[in-house]
């Protein structure tokens, strides 16, 4: 008798630790969630936005360090003109970020004489 219940409370001890450790995964489960996958996808998102509005005329850093501005849009690749008569082709994913266009004041502006 003494074996039956000591078998009995030992189950349901058994219970509660399968629910102790239940408990501390999820959580990792749900930090893991919010800390690294929800902000990459983010990330992507944005890239993702930014690959898609890339059009001739735009100055871009590509993940190689170069600037160029964007002489030919494809499908996948683009032409981007690094220097005076160098071109380059890459695919669209090289592109690491737009530049904002150089602001090109007029003399006037700038207290210059036009001659």
């Amino acid at each position: 008798m003494e074996q039956q219940c000591g078998q009995v409370a030992g189950g349901a001890g058994g219970q509660g630790s399968v629910m102790g450790m239940l408990f501390p995964l999820a959580l990792f489960v749900v930090i893991f969630y919010f800390f690294i996958i929800r902000p990459q996808k983010k990330r992507q998102r944005a890239q993702d936005e930014l690959l898609s509005s890339l059009t001739r005329g735009d100055q871009v850093v590509t993940i190689g360090g170069f600037y160029g501005t964007i002489r030919e849009v494809k499908d996948d690749s683009l032409v981007v003109e690094i220097a005076d008569g160098v071109k380059i082709r890459l695919l669209k994913s090289a592109v690491a970020s737009k530049r904002a266009a150089p602001v090109q004041h007029s003399k006037e502006e700038t207290g210059e004489k036009a001659d």
